[in-house]
């Protein structure tokens, strides 16, 4: 039974739509104790519960079926990017659970493989596996819950860029769009390996950087692609400017962008920003990669000017592709974020 070929989306290019989604939890009712610093009704990167004057739990979980054919490299990108959201916000991975869905059929070693795979992440980000839970399904997939803690002073919101500041964007874009080349026997192993090094890359060591310096928002970069987590962040006080002949690009993202190797996800978040975003002035190509969605992506990060250039040599030091991609401005009509 081929691996990948069960599945019928896989990465964060499964996710449910952000429209959707705004749509499902808006009817929830909300209910919580004053020691929830923060929950599902701030749209933030995870949970956050104050143990103590210094203490709180970060509280996330992600999981998905397989983007890549090889079982070991899926489980280590999966667990990256369950932790992703510890990291955007300014916490240290403590525990994770595993989630596992796997077919009965299927050749079980290729689950260990897949265990294994994020066992290897949790190994580099100093991590431990607590335990977890597996079921029979029809697709494989796989994530973790992850534990985390911080500082309740030092939590990083996703939505709280100060006017002036600069945005720096941590990993290249293009990931959806070369997993879908890979799919159709379309892409070059150059643009195929950068893809899975990127997706493979811990986020640890660039929010590690961060954190020396006066950083006012982090979130991190996944399957509503960057221009939906960008409009997160603008929230409702600041316009995000956007120069996407900054944005730092996988090999061969743009051609393939240009040949409409578009994805259903970044179908649906093009369809949640119509009316939210001037497009006028960028290529098709670059809309594409505005919207593409991506797996264990990388960190938008709001510093404050002054320490910019600073903040992204330190990161550049061991994740090189790091770019100063646009700033923050005070709220300009309508327009939550403008593209040039």
């Amino acid at each position: 039974m081929n691996f990948l070929s069960q599945c019928t989306s896989g990465g964060c290019g499964a996710k449910i739509g952000p429209n959707e989604l705004a749509e499902f939890l808006k009817s929830l009712p909300k209910f919580s104790d004053e020691k929830l610093l923060v929950g599902f009704d701030a749209s933030d990167d995870a949970a956050v519960y104050q143990l103590s004057e210094e203490l709180a739990l970060i509280s996330t979980i992600d999981f998905f079926s397989p983007m890549v054919e090889d079982p070991r490299t899926f489980g280590r990108i999966a667990a990256a990017n369950a932790m992703s959201d510890v990291y955007a916000m300014g916490g240290k991975v403590l525990f994770a659970l595993n989630l596992v869905c796997f077919p009965e059929k299927m050749d079980k070693r290729k689950l260990s493989e897949i265990l294994i795979g994020g066992a290897e992440k949790l190994e580099e980000a100093n991590a431990s596996l607590a335990g977890g839970h597996s079921i029979y399904d029809h697709e494989p997939k796989y994530g973790l819950a992850v534990t985390g803690q911080v500082d309740p002073r030092k939590i990083i919101h996703n939505n709280t860029p100060k006017i002036g500041d600069v945005l720096i964007l941590t990993k290249a874009l293009g990931v959806g769009l070369v997993q879908s080349a890979v799919r159709g026997g379309l892409a070059c192993k150059e643009a195929k390996a950068a893809a899975i090094a990127s997706m493979e890359r811990l986020n640890k060591y660039a929010a590690e950087k961060m954190g020396k310096f006066p950083v006012h928002a982090c979130t991190d970069v996944t399957g509503f692609g960057l221009l939906v987590h960008a409009l997160e962040m603008a929230g409702e006080n600041a316009t995000l400017v956007i120069d996407a002949a900054q944005l730092p690009l996988l090999p061969q993202a743009y051609y393939y962008a240009e040949e409409f190797l578009a994805t259903a996800a970044g179908q649906r978040n093009r369809q949640f920003m119509k009316s939210k975003v001037d497009l006028s002035a960028v290529s098709p190509a670059y809309q594409e990669i505005l919207f593409d969605p991506q797996t264990s992506g990388g960190l938008l990060i709001s510093v404050k000017a002054e320490k910019a250039l600073e903040c992204l040599e330190t990161i550049q030091k061991d994740d090189p592709v790091a770019a100063i991609i646009g700033e923050v401005c005070e709220k300009e009509s309508s327009q939550s974020i403008i593209l040039v």
